[in-house]
């Protein structure tokens, strides 16, 4: 197991240093920069110049490129060209707060998802089945910005029974029945947002098993369906189950990015919206590399993790 985990991420440092490249590179080819939305038209070619050297934008590429790579080893994300604030410092308050939301409410989707899509399977062709599957579709159609305005008016504005923004109301923060209140409306517009395609993945995996020869053979030993779902076929899951949770990981930093926008939750998605409204290209910069690492790491995730629900996988199958 230890073999095949570090040879999985000997695998995974060349294409870090790949995506980096390519990161850097797409905000540097970008046509606008963030010195276009800090100068005015009264600024002459020679300030413009020296806010251009300011901020190292006057080196050559691969020189930029590689002092920004020799920050980032050193934990040094730099400061926002805007605020002036360290992107580290920022990320490490907004990051944790992202993570309260994000982690509920994948969690309370994939609990309803499992449950419900191993109903659907074992249903298959009847009305529940049609049922669930008619809610997952009509989840999947409903934009999640509209869902959340929906619950703004209605919870927030008409009846006005929870707050419309923010984590915590002034001057309370640290009381957790404030929080919570707040937190009421972007948990149920995230879950909303992740369970109808959690359902239709574990529908669609519970229902190919049912066509499998073991599923057959516990038929003819006269094993019911409620057997055959809960000791065969559940268990069969938990294999499509991994992939989802690892692919999630890069949820936890850009995976609710309008829903904190809308609700005002000072997590990552207000911060990388406004520094892509104010061309804050180190924000951009570090935002997107911590996704990317975090989607890399979800499929090293994933593979440990099959490696321990199916051992078959680690011996390549034999």
């Amino acid at each position: 197991m230890l073999r095949y985990i570090i040879k999985r991420i000997l695998q995974a440092i060349p294409l870090l240093f790949v995506i980096s490249f390519i990161v850097f590179s797409l905000i540097h080819l970008a046509p606008y920069d963030v010195i276009d939305s800090l100068k005015t038209p009264n600024m002459s070619p020679d300030q413009v110049a020296l806010l251009r050297e300011k901020y190292g934008l006057d080196e050559p590429f691969l020189v930029q490129y590689l002092t920004w790579l020799g920050n980032i080893f050193k934990g040094d994300f730099g400061y926002s060209l805007v605020s002036q604030r360290s992107i580290a410092g920022e990320l490490g308050v907004r990051i944790p707060n992202t993570m309260k939301l994000i982690i509920p409410a994948y969690l309370t989707a994939l609990v309803l998802a499992i449950a419900l899509g191993l109903l659907a399977a074992a249903n298959k062709g009847k009305w529940l089945d049609r049922l669930i599957d008619g809610i997952a579709s009509l989840g999947i159609a409903i934009p999640t910005f509209w869902f959340a305005m929906i619950l703004i008016y209605f919870l927030g504005y008409r009846f006005n029974l929870l707050p419309i923004i923010g984590m915590h109301t002034v001057g309370t923060t640290g009381d957790f029945q404030d929080f919570l209140v707040h937190f009421i409306m972007p948990y149920l517009t995230l879950t909303v947002a992740f369970f109808p395609e959690l359902t239709r993945y574990i529908r669609s995996s519970a229902m190919q098993q049912t066509s499998e020869d073991y599923v057959t053979v516990q038929r003819a030993f006269h094993a019911t369906k409620g057997q055959i779902f809960r000791r065969h076929i559940s268990r069969n899951v938990l294999i499509p189950v991994v992939t989802q949770i690892g692919l999630a990981l890069p949820m936890l930093v850009t995976g609710a990015i309008i829903s904190e926008t809308i609700f005002g939750w000072p997590g990552v998605g207000p911060y990388l919206t406004s520094a892509t409204r104010s061309l804050d290209y180190p924000v951009i910069m570090a935002i997107m590399l911590l996704s990317a690492t975090l989607v890399i790491l979800g499929n090293l995730l994933s593979d440990i993790l099959y490696s321990v629900v199916d051992p078959r996988i680690r011996k390549g199958g034999k």
